[in-house]
């Protein structure tokens, strides 16, 4: 006989779309094309909302990231330490589809321009410690005095 089990004791406790989209790192659209694409497997309740397993998340990060919580954690900062800067978020700004965000890096202040979503997603706000991540294809040098 097949044990009933306890939402939050079993691997396929279900999630929202939401939530899901936060564990993957992606968009809410993303998921929703996703489930509609059959990339993703869902559930659907009695009263037509998705539900994504616990197991099927697993499965996407354990691919893309790492098959644990540590692992996953560990492999989102895995990336060259010259292009990352730790600092404290100043300001968020949202307006429409965007934000900009301002962190202060010792002296310095950087601002980056992201989705509203995404500083949404994030939960952004001052005084939390954020990491800059630079990615260019090239870098200006501007003389400064003599």
């Amino acid at each position: 006989m097949r044990k009933r089990s306890q939402p939050g004791h079993n691997q396929d406790e279900l999630v929202k779309l939401r939530d899901a989209a936060l564990q993957l790192g992606v968009s809410f659209p993303t998921v929703k094309q996703w489930i509609y694409k059959k990339k993703i497997r869902s559930v659907q309740t009695v009263g037509g909302h998705h539900r994504i397993p616990q197991s099927e998340l697993d499965r996407l990060l354990f691919r893309t990231r790492g098959k644990t919580v540590a692992e996953r954690d560990r492999a989102v900062r895995r990336v060259s330490g010259r292009n990352q800067l730790v600092g404290r978020i100043d300001q968020v700004r949202i307006s429409g589809l965007m934000a900009e965000v301002k962190i202060s890096i010792g002296e310095q202040q950087i601002t980056s321009i992201i989705t509203a979503t995404s500083a949404r997603e994030m939960q952004l706000k001052p005084g939390q410690t954020a990491v800059a991540l630079i990615k260019a294809t090239e870098v200006m040098i501007l003389r400064v005095g003599d």
